[in-house]
């Protein structure tokens, strides 16, 4: 399968859920963000894999099977999204024994394998796929400043329909700048909408 390899963009916080983060990912070519929503752990203890210079005075359950896995001649190889199902990201890790090259394979939730991905800079990958069910595609520096809040902006779901194809990629554009990642896929799904209809 073509396999498409994505990078972390950052985590921040939640607009949407209390308490959660939201991770971002990116493929590269086509600049589509795919945004994750995780827990505070799992935002922590990625935000400390990827400084390695920070270390925690105990380990952290991703060290802890970290040092597992290098522990029994495994590597980590990577990691592939590769399903999307009612908004839960459905993940593997794929693992390679150092002696005589086995592999392994494990289900994992995304935030997990991220985090563990991160301690062996192994490749994160998703299928197109998943790219064309959750993912946007925006250019967040290109954003105008609106007035106007989002907030105030922003139409319920049932009245996107009313909304011009130019104002839709405006709170397209609103949502994900104010990290509303729900609003923006239902935003997107109602310009696909349109565009498959076009077509």
């Amino acid at each position: 399968m073509d396999y498409k390899q994505l990078i972390i963009r950052g985590i921040s916080y939640s607009q949407t859920q209390s308490g959660a983060y939201a991770l971002l990912l990116e493929h590269e070519e086509t600049h589509i963000k795919l945004p994750v929503v995780i827990g505070n752990f799992e935002a922590q203890s990625i935000s400390l894999g990827l400084e390695k210079d920070i270390h925690p005075p105990r380990p952290l359950t991703h060290d802890l099977f970290t040092k597992f896995i290098v522990s029994a001649n495994y590597e980590l190889v990577s990691v592939i999204i590769y399903q999307i199902v009612d908004g839960v990201f459905f993940s593997n890790i794929n693992f390679k024994n150092k002696a005589n090259d086995e592999e392994l394979i494990l289900d994992a939730r995304t935030s997990d394998a991220v985090a563990m991905a991160v301690r062996f800079d192994a490749p994160i990958f998703t299928t197109q796929q998943v790219l064309n069910e959750a993912g946007i595609l925006l250019e967040l520096e290109d954003v105008a400043k609106e007035d106007q809040s989002f907030s105030e902006t922003v139409q319920p779901e049932d009245n996107l329909r009313s909304v011009s194809m130019e104002e839709l990629q405006k709170l397209l554009e609103e949502a994900v700048k104010e990290e509303d990642y729900d609003t923006a896929l239902e935003i997107q799904e109602e310009i696909k909408r349109r565009k498959k209809k076009i077509d």
